[in-house]
């Protein structure tokens, strides 16, 4: 993944890094290549940044591949592998998502929301988004997900916090609440304005 390299070789290296790092076992290989994949990281980061869109995507997907983990492969070590990579990305990864997900281009946008879902069940993440100014409030938020796409991705991505073993704890009542009463009103819920004061002025 030398800078300066071939579009469409930097873009077959990405998908390659995609697949082989959707398990465990491809994540570990990555892993043992150390400095020259943290250098990788950078360069997708900054794709996903700067490239064409079509490129961003498949960066943005490869980057959801990577980090994503079940519960039951949350060790130790395969968390401080994930975030490590995380950071790798970007000198503020978070924001550069967040960023990404307020676009309005709905293969982006849910792109980056879908980052988030790979990682919303990794405790270092959740700290993450909690210590991100507004964060919390644009993840409760129905009225910035413009499109049917969107509102399902924003959806699993709450799904995926509320189902974590460690939200209710990271979080708090006072998002974790918020959080489970949007997962419970599904994803297309729309809040009832009241008719009272429209029948009044008849």
């Amino acid at each position: 993944m030398a800078e300066g390299q071939d579009p469409t070789l930097f873009g077959v290296a990405v998908d390659t890094i995609a697949i082989l790092g959707s398990n465990v076992e491809g994540k570990l290989v990555l892993q043992k290549a150390g400095s020259h994949f943290q250098r990788g990281l950078n360069r997708i980061g900054h794709q996903i940044k700067n490239a064409p869109t079509e490129m961003r995507i498949r960066c943005l997907d490869a980057v959801s591949s990577l980090l994503f983990l079940q519960p039951e492969q949350q060790t130790e070590d395969l968390l401080r592998m994930t975030e490590s990579w995380f950071s790798s990305l970007s000198n503020q990864p978070l924001e550069l998502f967040r960023s990404i997900s307020t676009q309005p281009f709905p293969d982006l946008h849910c792109g980056a929301l879908r980052v988030f879902t790979a990682i919303a069940n990794q405790p270092w993440a959740q700290q993450e988004m909690l210590a991100s100014p507004g964060f919390m409030e644009y993840m409760v938020d129905r009225s910035v997900e413009p499109d049917k796409a969107s509102k399902e991705a924003k959806y699993e991505l709450v799904k995926a916090l509320v189902n974590s073993k460690t939200a209710a704890e990271i979080f708090g009542n006072q998002y974790y609440l918020r959080l489970r009463a949007y997962m419970l009103e599904g994803p297309y819920y729309v809040k009832a304005i009241s008719t009272t004061a429209v029948e009044g002025a008849e």
